[in-house]
């Protein structure tokens, strides 16, 4: 390896010189650099694995707001449905209690009228008088 020429501190370039003394320094550095490297390594990995996790979480709430929105549509359509099968049948039954109020008058004209022309018709026979006049 080659010395830094610039006298700055480099982790990469072993200081001392190619002798005995700087190769057993750099074997107690790398040894020192050895658990750092490892702990280093360990955190980027779970790091890497935080962001794909928090990747995937995002795609799961993008997926999520996309079935809460069809559904809020699906829950639009459904209740403009059930109004207007409510409107309807509001509509058929009040179609049937006046079909059933007519009824109920029709049969009271048809009782009631003939009763009185024959209560009428009654009366000119007990009392002489004329039906029709």
């Amino acid at each position: 390896m080659s010395t830094n020429q610039s006298g700055l501190y480099d982790p990469y370039v072993a200081r001392g010189g190619e002798g005995g003394a700087g190769a057993a320094a750099g074997q107690v550095g790398q040894s020192r650099t050895k658990p750092l490297q490892e702990e280093i390594d360990s955190v980027v990995l779970t790091m890497q694995q935080n962001l794909q996790k928090t990747s995937e979480r995002g795609e799961r709430l993008d997926s999520l707001q996309d079935k809460t929105d069809a559904l809020a549509t699906q829950a639009n359509g459904f209740r403009r449905g059930a109004n207007r099968v409510r409107k309807q049948m509001w509509w058929k039954d009040m179609k049937m209690r006046m079909c059933i109020i007519v009824g109920i008058i029709v049969l009271l004209i048809v009782i009631i009228v003939p009763s009185g022309e024959l209560s009428l018709w009654w009366e000119a026979q007990m009392f002489g008088k004329s039906a029709l006049g």
